[in-house]
This record gives C-alpha cells, sequence and structure tokens, in this order.
C-alpha cells in the first residue's frame, strides 16, 4: 500500500537520469573488444586478461557513482 509520502521520493527516483551508466556500458564492452583482440588476435594473452579485467571495474564505479546521485537526491528531499 502506498501512501502520500512516497510520492516525492518515487518523482525523485524517475527524474535521476540513467545517461552515466550508458556510457559505462559502452566502455566496458569496447573493453571486453578488445581483451578478446589482444587475447586472440594478437596472441598476446596476458594482455588480454589485464585487460579482461576492466569492464567489473568501470561498471563497479559507475554503480558507486549513480548510487552517490540517489542518495544526495535522496537527502535533498529529506531538506
Amino acid at each position: 500500500m502506498a501512501d502520500s509520502t512516497d510520492k516525492p521520493t518515487t518523482k525523485a527516483m524517475e527524474d535521476i537520469s540513467t545517461d552515466g551508466l550508458g556510457t559505462a556500458v559502452l566502455a566496458s564492452v569496447g573493453s571486453v573488444v578488445l581483451a578478446l583482440y589482444f587475447y586472440y588476435v594478437s596472441g598476446d594473452k596476458q594482455r588480454g586478461q589485464f585487460v579482461g579485467l576492466w569492464p567489473v571495474t568501470i561498471l563497479a564505479m559507475a554503480s558507486y557513482f549513480k548510487l552517490e546521485e540517489i542518495k544526495q537526491g535522496i537527502e535533498e528531499l529529506s531538506d
């Protein structure tokens, strides 16, 4: 059951854009492609494995910054 106090929070969540995550996803996909290129095409398996670790870091950082943005939005509503 939703009451009237949920409406401002719901509105704030809808206002937060997903543009930042789109860039991170593109960077992660590019990193995977680059890792596959290094590993299979150029034969540099160590570099391919190193670059293959980047997508997780990129997505984790993007998620962290998005959560901080959500946190700030909620704090602004409660003030």
